[in-house]
């Protein structure tokens, strides 16, 4: 069984330290059986104090660490923010060297202040919380950081931006582990969003509407079950009753994206759906989730995911086809 281990440091945030139980800890496979193994060690085995009201006392040490297939790092009080502090944890960087070679290592919001003073972020791209964005930049020259995205998968090593960004991340290591099937149902348990990629921007601009303001999510329920078809801006716009101009106001302010990326978007996401969970011929997939033909979806695929329809097929498929060499569109 893959073995996550969160590390709790002194002056940890509550809430990014409980994501990766509850995200892997919710992942089970077809039989029930867990998927992840979750364990919480600090340093030196002793309690740690959180940044809000109480303590947390686990059972682990440091040595944990060294089982790890999966290591998490939440943030922590004053992680990196004064240039002139050893802020660094004792025996902390003498940890992390001693993973194990093919250990992921994961950092949420500051935490990357972790990888990055350590050397595992040295020219690598990677992302932290917008707000500290260019003080971690001037911090580490060498790190390419980009601010504007919710994570960033750099292979081994993976960093997510502020506290909720966690919640994708982790998400994104149960679907590239086991899949879109498995990912979704531990997001439907928790009630998150299924998926939102990495390069979704960090921090969107999204008045609260007053109570009387009309919405676009019953539009977007609506197009959720007509993928299958052409869906204009204009007939979008007009089962909202709104005017196309106000239509993508209002779609962008509540999802954050045009309404053509999000709709692209959710294609994806149900092609992937159909890829892993049924026998459908590649043209017939591409056909029901609205691209029309293999080659778009091909397209679209490669462009999100770096794969074309097939390869991932026979990557996450439990039983591929025999006559998947003999369909069009891979």
């Amino acid at each position: 069984m893959h073995r996550v281990v969160v590390l709790a440091l002194d002056g940890v945030y509550p809430f990014e330290l409980s994501i990766p139980a509850r995200i892997f800890g919710t992942a089970f496979d077809a039989d029930g059986s867990p998927l992840y193994e979750i364990v919480t060690c600090t340093l030196d085995g002793k309690p740690v104090r959180s940044n809000a009201d109480f303590s947390i006392a686990v059972d682990r040490d440091r040595t944990a660490l060294r089982t790890a297939d999966t290591v998490v790092i939440p943030p922590f009080v004053d992680c990196g923010t004064d240039p002139g502090k050893d802020w660094l944890p004792n025996g902390l960087a003498e940890a992390i060297d001693q993973l194990k070679p093919d250990a992921r290592i994961v950092s949420i919001c500051t935490a990357a202040y972790v990888l990055a003073a350590v050397g595992l972020l040295d020219d690598a791209p990677a992302t932290t919380h917008w707000n500290q964005a260019a003080s971690f930049q001037r911090s580490f020259p060498r790190i390419q950081v980009d601010p504007n995205v919710l994570f960033v998968d750099h292979g081994r090593i993976l960093t997510a931006a502020g506290a909720a960004a966690g919640i994708d991340l982790c998400l994104h290591l149960v679907r590239r582990d086991h899949g879109t099937a498995v990912a979704n149902r531990v997001a439907r348990l928790c009630v998150v969003p299924p998926w939102r990629e990495g390069g979704q921007a960090q921090f969107i601009e999204r008045p609260v509407p007053e109570p009387a303001t009309s919405s676009t999510a019953a539009t977007r329920e609506w197009a959720l079950r007509h993928l299958g078809r052409p869906l204009a801006l204009t007939e979008l716009a007009g089962h909202a009753r709104m005017s196309v101009r106000t239509f993508c106001r209002k779609f962008r302010d509540e999802v954050g994206l045009p309404p053509g990326q999000w709709l692209t978007q959710q294609r994806v996401e149900y092609a992937r759906r159909l890829l892993e969970t049924t026998d459908l011929a590649i043209d017939r997939v591409a056909a029901e989730s609205g691209f029309g033909t293999a080659a778009s979806m091909r397209q679209h695929l490669s462009t999100t995911l770096g794969v074309s329809p097939t390869a991932y097929r026979q990557t996450f498929h439990a039983t591929t086809p025999a006559r998947e060499a003999t369909q069009t569109g891979s």
